[in-house]
């Protein structure tokens, strides 16, 4: 790849390294947004989001209780041909992908074949070792649960979007010092899902994707849902296109397609609202898990990085609601993708939001989280 190349790959990869799957700051109800709720104002949130905060599409599925699903969309599909915005369309899921990896692991603790409080030396044996990190001091549970203290690679590199192999990523956190001891505090990096990804895959002797398809995928039904091998820069079914834009009041460059595999089991699946509607009501719902493992999953300490109130779980985030208890979901980042959402308890009521660039306004992103608070209080 020539240096011009290079030049033109370094304002995404630099999106990548600093806001990529780390969710930004939410906020329960943000008052810009209408307080009635129903059909009607989801759509009203989503055109202004398109109007007023200039995102070129947004897109939402709000499932009831009764099973009924409904879909919305706002803005222009592709900006270079004017196309409409697909209904339901397939987006870049981003950290919702560390969901879909930490059930994987929850099941093989399921099945006796991984210990949550056991080391990663003991499944990883002499891999991890840097500056202050030691795999036999760090344990599964704090990789799914941000406690490890593990560097998180994406803010110490210059990642270009081609192919990575999981170590490559593994390497570069690894080059730098622990942030703090296992079990001190809590902090994101996706460094702990491609360890737990790894796990997965020498526990099973199969590549995570296949793991995922086979686990989750094909027993719920995710039809538009799936895991693009590195090098496959495209979304196979319809899908707005995605944007990013270099500054403030920069033009909106088209960043859709892109090799996905340096965010791997933390980031690299492509799916849409609906289908995650239904992967968060049918884990909550006990579908995917044993009834031990999902009571672990929820169990949660505080993060109040990613909202006043949020707690994360393991690979799983709690957020209040306004009518009263919590919801629960993760939320992702990818460039040229946001995704928030999540559902009630027992998977009663599903919501997820999806808009077409990373919004560098944050009060953007609270709106956003605002109407999915709305549509989880009909």
């Amino acid at each position: 790849m020539g240096k011009q190349a290079r030049k033109k790959l370094r304002p995404v990869a630099a999106v990548t390294a600093v806001a990529v799957m780390a969710l930004s700051a939410l906020s329960v109800r943000a008052p810009s947004v209408a307080a009635a709720t129903g059909p009607g104002t989801v759509q009203q949130n989503l055109n202004r989001l398109v109007r007023s905060d200039g995102l070129p599409a947004a897109l939402a599925s709000v499932t009831e209780r009764a099973g009924r699903t409904r879909t919305y969309v706002a803005g222009v599909g592709d900006l270079a041909t004017g196309s409409k915005v697909p209904r339901d369309g397939q987006v870049r899921i981003g950290s919702n992908t560390k969901t879909f990896t930490a059930v994987v692991v929850l099941q093989l603790v399921g099945e006796g074949r991984v210990g949550l409080d056991a080391p990663v030396d003991t499944y990883l044996p002499g891999l991890v070792r840097g500056e202050d990190i030691d795999g036999r001091h760090i344990t599964v549970r704090q990789l799914l649960q941000h406690t490890s203290g593990l560097p998180n690679y994406t803010e110490h590199d210059d990642l270009q979007p081609r192919p990575y192999h999981p170590r490559d990523l593994l390497d570069i956190a690894l080059r730098h010092k622990a942030d703090f001891a296992p079990g001190a505090k809590w902090a994101y990096s996706n460094t702990n899902y491609v360890l737990a990804g790894l796990i997965a895959e020498k526990v099973t002797g199969r590549p995570l994707a296949q793991e995922i398809d086979r686990r989750i995928i094909q027993r719920l039904g995710l039809r538009h849902t799936y895991f693009p091998a590195p090098g496959d820069v495209t979304i196979r079914e319809p899908h707005p296109h995605g944007y990013h834009r270099e500054s403030a009041n920069g033009p909106l460059r088209d960043i859709t397609e892109m090799d996905p595999s340096w965010s791997w089991a933390a980031g690299q699946l492509i799916s849409t609202n609906s289908d995650l509607n239904r992967f968060f009501s049918e884990l909550l719902r006990g579908h995917l898990l044993p009834d031990a493992q999902l009571a672990q999953m929820r169990t949660t300490v505080p993060a109040d990085y990613l909202g006043r109130g949020a707690g994360y779980g393991l690979g799983l985030v709690s957020r209040p609601l306004s009518c009263g208890g919590v919801y629960w979901g993760h939320g992702g980042s990818f460039p040229g993708y946001e995704t928030r959402g999540g559902a009630t308890e027992h998977g009663r009521r599903a919501a997820h939001i999806a808009v077409t660039t990373q919004a560098t306004d944050k009060t953007v992103m609270e709106r956003v989280d605002a109407t999915v608070d709305e549509a989880l209080c009909p």
